[in-house]
């Protein structure tokens, strides 16, 4: 019986599985606050799975693309990439600002503490710090979720291995699919930690709290569907000269959903 249901989960559209969660989040959010507390380590370690298992993968998949790929034909698909991210990242930008600056939205945090940690003053440091930051040790780069150090040591590690043999390359290959094989799963535990995030979130801010984020929610969400449905569409046709809209549901359904709702770009690199 409990197999057949695990079976069942498994094989269901996660798509509608999220749905259900955020639903009964809600619910559980407005009924019991203390059902939500407990709901919420759900959350927790949902993104935290995600958030671990980030750093291995992003190191996996670089290396094991760098030791394995041939790259002297993907010149321009390198370049297109970095420019098509360029353009993409600074429409998105443009479209957040003047949402702002025509709509503008303001809301008073409660309990709140002011940062006290000073910026830097001097270009010298922020270079400093990035240098630092890339030349860091591996292992300690992979706990700490430094990604420039992850990046430069795979990248590194990639190229070094170039020319190793094809037995070597194979043993990366299949550490890559395991890898990989740990995100699906976790992946597929969306619902129980979205429901547990939502049912925090609701229990926090209360009935009341919620109608003052409304307006707020809704500029975020409106911005949202437009860079999504107008920019990022223009942006697919004049690259691909296609409809966009299939590219763009897929990468929602896959990629959005649990960007929005976990609130982290580091728990959402697995997911890409």
């Amino acid at each position: 019986m409990f197999s057949k249901i695990i079976q069942s989960y498994a094989k269901g559209n996660l798509i509608v599985q999220i749905c259900i969660g955020i639903v009964l989040g809600i619910l559980i959010g407005i009924s019991s606050k203390e059902i939500s507390e407990i709901a919420n380590l759900l959350g927790i370690l949902f993104t935290s799975a995600l958030k671990a298992i980030a750093p291995m993968l992003v190191f996996v998949l670089i290396l094991t693309s760098i030791c394995t790929k041939d790259f002297s034909q993907s010149g321009a698909k390198i370049k297109n990439i970095i420019i098509l991210y360029i353009v993409g990242t600074f429409l998105a930008s443009a479209c957040a600002v003047l949402a702002n600056f025509f709509f503008p939205v303001k809301l008073v945090l409660d309990g709140i503490q002011t940062a006290t940690n000073s910026s830097p003053t001097h270009m010298s440091e922020i270079f400093k710090d990035l240098l630092f930051k890339i030349v860091d040790n591996p292992i300690n780069a992979l706990s700490s979720g430094n990604y420039l150090g992850i990046l430069t040591w795979a990248i590194a590690g990639g190229i070094a291995l170039k020319h190793c043999s094809n037995e070597v390359k194979q043993v990366f290959i299949d550490i890559n699919e395991g890898v990989l094989k740990i995100v699906k799963f976790v992946v597929k535990l969306a619902p129980f930690g979205i429901f547990g995030l939502v049912a925090n979130s609701v229990a926090q801010t209360g009935a009341q709290g919620l109608l003052s984020y409304i307006k707020l929610l809704f500029l975020l969400v409106a911005t949202m569907l437009f860079v999504t449905f107008v920019i990022n569409a223009l942006i697919v046709f004049f690259y691909t000269r296609k409809n966009p809209f299939p590219l763009i549901f897929i990468c929602l359904r896959h990629s959005a959903f649990f960007a929005f709702f976990t609130r982290s770009s580091a728990a959402n690199i697995p997911v890409n």
